[in-house]
């Protein structure tokens, strides 16, 4: 009888533990059961609202706009007409400014992403002298802020007949989007296993070649965010396009502002034109989703 009472009172203890972890493992399954989900899916169309109130109202007429909430449309469908877009491409100065952002955009999405992963290799794998110390310094840049340097350059650009051009703010960006780049690529191609590499280069292969037929592959996930970053704050960017750019150079950003600016009432182009340069940022991105976040998880697990 003693024996027994000794097992049962090391026993409880035990069982007491395994009702406690068991009594955890049930919350944890509940909270990534189903409610959790539904309060994601309801925090993600919350999040879409401002979407859809853009969308709708560059699909209302002007006097409706004015009259009631984009809302009421879901009782008067009618309300619905491409009247706003019609006169939106009939617009020169919106449809020159959005064939502006993509002649900034592109380029200087592509120039970070090639030079970025160049340099990336370069630092990573590639023995010259005072390596270390040259990535150092292009990893400092990244705490110099864009409002500091936008007058000295923006004085060089003058000097060099480069302000109020499109290859001026392209300089710009792929000047200011270079530091991170080289900072990412460097460290994600650093990962990559010295095995692989040195078994290229027994079977002949130069470092460029093994740049693109080795490195480039497995650097793809990376590359792919890195473009997505660089192209979203780009696009998006107002900033640097209101110093730099002039008449006839604007991106759509800027022009949308002038727009307010000067024809407040205008709410036929700003509502469409607004919306269009939201839904290019989005479209890119979710085109490049899963690429997108290969690369933000690459490295997290080994």
């Amino acid at each position: 009888m003693t024996a027994t009472a000794g097992s049962i009172g090391k026993v409880g203890p035990v069982q007491t533990v395994k009702a406690r972890r068991s009594l955890g493992s049930k919350i944890t399954e509940r909270l990534s059961g189903g409610l959790v989900r539904v309060f994601l899916i309801v925090v993600g169309l919350f999040w879409l609202v401002p979407t859809i109130g853009l969308l709708v109202s560059s699909l209302r007429a002007p006097e409706d706009m004015s009259a009631s909430g984009w809302w009421k449309v879901f009782a008067e469908p009618s309300q619905l007409t491409f009247e706003s877009y019609r006169k939106l491409l009939e617009n020169g100065d919106i449809t020159h400014s959005l064939w502006n952002t993509v002649l900034i955009t592109v380029p200087a999405t592509l120039l970070v992403v090639v030079v970025g992963s160049l340099a990336g290799y370069a630092f990573a794998w590639m023995e010259f002298p005072g390596r270390d110390w040259w990535f150092l310094g292009v990893v400092s840049l990244l705490v110099v802020p864009v409002q500091v340097a936008l007058i000295p350059i923006a004085e060089l650009f003058g000097k060099i007949g480069l302000f109020g051009t499109i290859l001026g703010v392209i300089l710009f960006h792929t000047g200011f989007g270079l530091p991170f780049a080289v900072f990412l690529l460097r460290n994600f191609f650093a990962e990559i296993p010295r095995e692989l590499l040195e078994a290229a280069r027994l079977d002949g292969a130069g470092e460029l070649r093994l740049f693109a037929r080795v490195v480039l592959p497995l650097g793809g996930p990376a590359i792919a965010s890195l473009g997505i970053f660089q192209f979203l704050w780009v696009w998006n960017d107002m900033l640097v396009a209101l110093v730099f750019t002039k008449s006839g150079t604007q991106p759509i950003t800027v022009a949308l502002q002038t727009q307010v600016r000067q024809f407040g009432n205008n709410i036929d182009v700003l509502a469409p034109g607004a919306f269009i340069s939201m839904v290019i940022p989005l479209a890119v991105f979710f085109a490049f989703q899963r690429q997108f976040v290969s690369g933000v998880m690459a490295g997290a697990v080994k």
